[in-house]
């Protein structure tokens, strides 16, 4: 029901907030990406099932509403999803980052979702980023 989906998402964004407070860097991005992650590959994140524990949600309840293959990427500016191996990358949630192209300019290295991107040898469909809004 609704309650439960907004304590959910209650607790989900406090238990997120605590696991990367030493691991968010708005002005490099991607450091960090690979720390954010979240994944469901036929194992429960454990931040997602610690979020549904406080709210009384079984892994077995967790798993019939979420996919069974699910990548989360949380970074500054941007949030990303993948459902399966071979889905596209969607973007669920973007912002400007305050300085523009000089902050853009600072970042080192890749981000994981790149990283997968550029990495994988031989993807067996053509990968597209696709944004979601509503």
């Amino acid at each position: 029901g609704e309650e439960q989906l907004r304590c959910f998402r209650e607790c989900l964004q406090e238990a997120m907030c605590e696991h990367y407070k030493h691991h968010w860097f708005p002005l490099v991005p991607s450091k960090g990406s690979g720390y954010r992650c979240i994944r469901i590959n036929h194992k429960m994140d454990p931040l997602i099932g610690r979020a549904a524990e406080m709210i009384g949600l079984s892994h077995e309840r967790l798993f019939q509403l979420l996919p069974s293959e699910l990548t989360l990427w949380v970074d500054p500016f941007e949030v990303s999803y993948r459902i399966g191996e071979d889905g596209s990358i969607c973007v669920l949630y973007e912002s400007p980052q305050p300085g523009g192209k000089a902050a853009k300019q600072l970042e080192s290295r890749t981000s994981c979702k790149e990283e997968w991107r550029i990495g994988r040898s031989s993807p067996s469909k053509s990968y597209n980023m696709m944004t979601v809004s509503s």
